[in-house]
C-alpha cells in the first residue's frame, strides 16, 4: 500500500475546499458580467419598462387597417364565365400583426426607450414574423430618427433602405414610406413606416439624419410620387426626367397593344385574365 505524503495531503479534500472558496468569487463575477451586458444593451437595471404606456398616440386605432377587399378569383376583363364557384369568394385583406404593449423581448427595451425620449411616437405597432414595425406620424419622423441614431441604448446607425407602398383603398393613408434600420452596436433591426394621403404626398426627408438614403428617397419618389421635403435633389433616378407618372403605383396603367400570333390576338396586359392568390 502506498502512504499519503503529508506535505501533499488529501487531494480530494483540498479540491473541495478550493472549489468552496472560489464559488462566491465566481458567482460575483457572473453577476458583474450580467450587469455589464445589461448596461451595454440598454436594459434598465430593474428590468421594468415604465414608458410602454406612452408608445402609442392617444386614441390609437385598435383594429388592423383594411388594405382591400378581394372579390372572386378572376381579375377584371377575364372574358369567360365562371363554372367553379370561386368567383363568389370574398376576402378582406388587412395589415396583419397589429399589437399593443408589451411586445416581448428586446422589442420592449427599444419601444420603452423611444417613448421615454419621444412620448406617443407611434400610431400603431406591428409584430410580424419576428420583425417589429413602428408606424410613426410624419411630424415626428425626424425626431424619432435622431433618437434612434444617437441614443446609446438604441444606436440604429444605418438606414438600410427606403421603399414605398401604394394602398389605393386605405383612404387617408394611401402611400406608405418604409424605413429599415440596423443597429451594429446591439445587432438589432426594426422598421419605421410613415403614411400620407394621396392628396398630400409630403413626408420629411431623412437625408440630414441618414445621408445614405439620398438615392433611396429619389427612387421612391420616382416610382410612387412621395415628395420628401428637405431632400437636396429630389429628381428622377430610374425613369427619364420628362416621364409622366409613377410606374409602381397601382393606378398606373399597364398599357400595351394587342399582339397577333398565328391568327389569334393577345390582348394588352390590363385586359388579360388575371388570377388572385
Amino acid at each position: 500500500m502506498s502512504e499519503k505524503n503529508p506535505e501533499i495531503g488529501d487531494s480530494k479534500a483540498t479540491g473541495a475546499a478550493d472549489k468552496s472558496a472560489t464559488e462566491p468569487q465566481a458567482r460575483a463575477k457572473r453577476e458583474l458580467v450580467a450587469q455589464d451586458a445589461g448596461s451595454a444593451s440598454g436594459l434598465a437595471g430593474s428590468g421594468l419598462h415604465a414608458h410602454l404606456d406612452q408608445v402609442l398616440v392617444p386614441h390609437a386605432p385598435a383594429e388592423a387597417p383594411v388594405v382591400t377587399v378581394r372579390k372572386g378569383m378572376w381579375g377584371p376583363g377575364s372574358g369567360s364565365g365562371d363554372t367553379s364557384g370561386f368567383q363568389g369568394m370574398t376576402r378582406v385583406i388587412e395589415l396583419g400583426g397589429q399589437v399593443t404593449p408589451p411586445f416581448g423581448g428586446w422589442f420592449d427595451d427599444v419601444a420603452d426607450r423611444i417613448a421615454e425620449l419621444v412620448p406617443h411616437f407611434a400610431s400603431r405597432v406591428m409584430v410580424w414574423r419576428g420583425d417589429i414595425t413602428f408606424f410613426v406620424p410624419r411630424d415626428k419622423l425626424l425626431e424619432v430618427a435622431k433618437v434612434l441614431r444617437d441614443d446609446p441604448a438604441l444606436r440604429f446607425e444605418v438606414c438600410m433602405s427606403v421603399s414605398g407602398v401604394h394602398y389605393p383603398e386605405m383612404i387617408g393613408e394611401e402611400l406608405h414610406s418604409v424605413y429599415n434600420l440596423l443597429s451594429f452596436t446591439h445587432n438589432r433591426r426594426i422598421c419605421l413606416e410613415v403614411t400620407c394621403p394621396d392628396d398630400d404626398r409630403h413626408i420629411p426627408s431623412l437625408v440630414s439624419v441618414y445621408p445614405m438614403v439620398n438615392y433611396h428617397e429619389r427612387e421612391t419618389w420616382d416610382m410612387f410620387g412621395i415628395i420628401y421635403d428637405g431632400h437636396p435633389a429630389l429628381t428622377r433616378i430610374l425613369m427619364p426626367d420628362d416621364w409622366v407618372g409613377h410606374p409602381q403605383r397601382k393606378d398606373y396603367p399597364l398599357g400595351g397593344i394587342p399582339v397577333e400570333y398565328k391568327g389569334a390576338v393577345v390582348p394588352p396586359p390590363d385586359e388579360r385574365r388575371s388570377y388572385q392568390a
